[in-house]
């Protein structure tokens, strides 16, 4: 088994890809600020959180992946996509930076040739084994650190998003995502790679065909970067910016996020992909509700995404082998765009999420009925989410945030969602053989997406330390068989 390291991954590139301006290139009819899109107060909540990572791994077509074709057609038609992707997305070509007389940062760019560009890094694994890493199987967490890439966050400026492309040679290549925290939400990086991929698949065919480019995006496709969307009255950005700059010793104005763990926390760390299908789905919600039927009277609706988080939520538990006494905290991060009063458009670009936080002790999830408690817990929480009662929140969140940091405690999160269609990131070259969130590692929490056959399962990825990923793996598996 070849593990993937650093030393055996090599930079071959590092550029800069700037959009695509020449005079014949047009975009939607998408105004745009001039210089700088505002931070709402849904974006300056996670001002100070590390970088979310992305990898999408894509499998070799015939001979489409070496590296002597890889270099002369596949680089080339993803490097100039990505250029025409930019120009419906000139924020990201931007930077964040907090002017001495502004009240809070913004993404300042420039919509002409003067436009900073993206860090574009292409590196080579000729060791690697592509079917290993893109699988489901057990893999050391920090072997996926090499095929992201890194981020340039100083005091003062702060990039917004890095690519980086890897190739493994006659196998495959990955697309690696660093985006910051503050500018896109989960709904919005995926917004961005499809937007990528679909214009990509486009001019290979337009390529192939002969035919003159075209940089047009779909209506769903295309981003809604109006600020006046998001009503906020009470000045809740800077609420939110005034926690942050709390913790802030020196520089109140710093733009450097939380620091992450260093290398060597990861080296215990593994990582694994579950599944559940829609039949498994299924199965697990008639038992929970054969057990509320029997200890509440009446059974309830509980939808795929509780039924899935409940299932993993109570295996997490008992793979960690806490003490019944331990309070375990969890989170739950919901899309706000419906939500919101009036609601605000499904393609709007920038967060727009809120967080729901509920806590038990462990002794609820190690119990005989374990699995209907978590999942009636999560539903109720769920179910208090109003339309409209987003405002306001903010000291449920900061408070939630604050217990979420306590020592003495087991905490779990969730990172994407199985409505974000990743699986439909097809560049030309197929669909992705695998995604996954890297970060997921840094953050302890599981991730969350539509199975690739999309028949509407959910796939889930979990890190953990080796022997509680083998716990949590054999009791996962175990429920399923004895339904």
């Amino acid at each position: 088994m070849n593990i993937i390291s650093s030393r055996c991954v090599k930079i071959r590139e590092v550029t800069r890809v700037t959009p695509f301006f020449d005079s014949t290139a047009s975009t939607n009819d998408n105004p745009l600020p001039s210089t700088a899109l505002a931070l709402t107060y849904f974006d300056t909540k996670w001002f100070k959180f590390p970088p979310v990572q992305r990898l999408f791994f894509y499998r070799n077509q015939t001979s489409d992946t070496d590296s002597i074709r890889f270099n002369s057609e596949i680089l080339p038609q993803l490097k100039h996509s990505l250029s025409l992707a930019l120009l419906h997305y000139l924020p990201l070509a931007g930077h964040i930076m907090w002017p001495e007389l502004e009240p809070k940062p913004a993404v300042y760019y420039f919509p002409d040739q003067k436009c900073d560009g993206v860090s574009f890094v292409v590196a080579e694994s000729s060791d690697a084994d592509f079917d290993r890493v893109s699988g489901d199987g057990i893999r050391e967490a920090a072997e996926y650190h090499p095929l992201v890439p890194q981020f340039s966050i100083t005091e003062d400026k702060a990039e917004v998003i890095a690519i980086q492309i890897t190739l493994f040679p006659n196998q495959g290549f990955s697309i690696g995502v660093s985006a910051h925290h503050a500018v896109l939400d989960g709904k919005s990086t995926t917004l961005f790679i499809k937007s990528w991929a679909y214009l990509c698949k486009q001019l290979k065919l337009q390529q192939q065909q002969q035919q003159q480019e075209q940089t047009y995006l779909p209506p769903e496709l295309t981003p809604c970067f109006d600020r006046t969307v998001v009503k906020d009255p009470d000045g809740i950005d800077l609420i939110y910016l005034k926690h942050w700059m709390s913790g802030s010793s020196s520089n109140r104005r710093s733009l450097n996020v939380m620091p992450v763990k260093p290398e060597n926390y990861y080296s215990n760390l593994v990582r694994m992909t579950f599944e559940l299908n829609r039949e498994d789905i299924n199965k697990l919600r008639d038992k929970v509700n054969e057990v509320l039927y029997s200890t509440q009277g009446g059974a309830q609706y509980l939808s795929s995404f509780v039924i899935t988080c409940a299932h993993v939520f109570v295996w997490l538990v008992k793979a960690r082998d806490v003490e019944a006494n331990t309070t375990v905290r969890f989170v739950i991060t919901t899309d706000c765009r419906s939500r919101l009063d009036p609601p605000i458009p499904a393609n709007y670009f920038g967060n727009c999420t809120g967080g729901e936080f509920g806590e038990a002790k462990a002794s609820g999830f190690m119990q005989e009925n374990g699995f209907a408690f978590v999942a009636h817990k999560l539903s109720d929480l769920i179910k208090g989410i109003k339309r409209g009662a987003v405002l306001g929140s903010e000291d449920e969140f900061l408070n939630g945030m604050a217990k979420m940091r306590e020592a003495q405690q087991l905490k779990i999160s969730v990172a994407g969602s199985n409505r974000f269609d990743v699986y439909g990131s097809d560049f030309g070259w197929g669909r992705p053989e695998k995604v996954e969130v890297v970060s997921i590692d840094t953050t302890g929490a599981i991730s969350l997406a539509e199975t690739r056959d999309g028949c509407g399962g959910f796939e889930i990825g979990v890190v953990l330390e080796k022997q509680q990923m083998e716990v949590f793996a054999s009791l996962f598996v175990d429920a399923l068989k004895d339904l």
